[in-house]
């Protein structure tokens, strides 16, 4: 009953993607994820050790952040609404039945991502239940990956932070400086460690095949979307600015996504076609 209960919040936050297409992946994503944090603090409130407890509230932290974030620039900002067009424009002549599929899809990848956590404080429930005398304490890695959640999630506030104001002091131009002198794309490196962290903080605590199975599938699926994104973002980027000599050489020189890393395109990886 408990997955199904997490599944279901999933399906309805974000299920605001029928309103716009891309709030499936966007801000529903947020609001998701926020979501299925709350749920996680109400239904395991008993048996919540300091790691437990703090994830859940940086789920929320994340969750609400990246929504809020994300609504807000839509909103306010002509510019990124001219880029958002083509995506709205295309979105009204996506079938209902292919919409529905990828409302779907979204809301298991959200699932998927936070399981560690769900089952973590699941599997920490049987044991109560079963008759356990304490609930064991949090381990080293459930600490190293409540570390990397936490820097994860500074990362793309700050990376997020860093570029807005890059962008009214000039809009015209691509953004290299803070954060995206080592990466192109902080905000999606930020995204990798939050969810790296996950897995990891969840890793002593995972029971059986099937849970591992999950587990691995949210760490991979967010990875492929970030690549994937990043892929995007690139075409995007080569479009608007491959004519500026700067832009060519921050290109061949600032890896795409991971530092030290020289991986500085993955534009014609057609893997992560999405």
């Amino acid at each position: 009953m408990t997955y199904v209960i997490i599944l279901a919040v999933s399906l309805l936050l974000c299920a605001i993607g029928f309103w716009r297409y891309v709030y499936f992946f966007s801000v529903g994503y947020g609001f998701a994820v926020a979501g299925i944090g709350i749920t996680l603090l109400i239904l395991f409130r008993d048996v919540l050790t300091p790691v437990g407890c703090i994830a859940c509230v940086l789920f929320i932290i994340y969750g609400a952040r990246l929504g809020g974030y994300l609504m807000a620039r839509e909103m306010k900002n002509a510019a990124y609404n001219k880029i958002l067009k083509p995506e709205n424009d295309r979105s009204k002549s996506i079938p209902m039945g292919v919409k529905f599929a990828i409302w779907i899809s979204c809301a298991i990848l959200y699932f998927l991502q936070t399981s560690p956590f769900t089952f973590r404080l699941e599997n920490t429930a049987n044991l109560v239940a079963d008759g356990a005398s304490m609930i064991a304490p949090d381990t080293a890695a459930a600490w190293v990956g409540l570390v990397m959640m936490a820097l994860g999630i500074l990362l793309e506030i700050l990376a997020d932070a860093q570029k807005t104001a890059a962008k009214k002091k000039n809009p015209g131009r691509f953004v290299d400086t803070g954060l995206y002198r080592i990466v192109r794309c902080p905000n999606y490196l930020g995204e990798l460690l939050l969810w790296a962290g996950v897995f990891i903080a969840g890793i002593p605590y995972l029971q059986g095949a099937l849970q591992w199975i999950i587990a691995i599938l949210g760490l991979l699926g967010i990875t492929y979307v970030m690549f994937s994104g990043a892929r995007r973002l690139e075409q995007r980027q080569d479009k608007n600015y491959g004519d500026d000599p700067v832009y060519q050489e921050y290109v061949k020189t600032v890896p795409i996504m991971i530092p030290l890393i020289p991986l500085y395109s993955v534009k014609n990886w057609r893997a992560f076609v999405a």
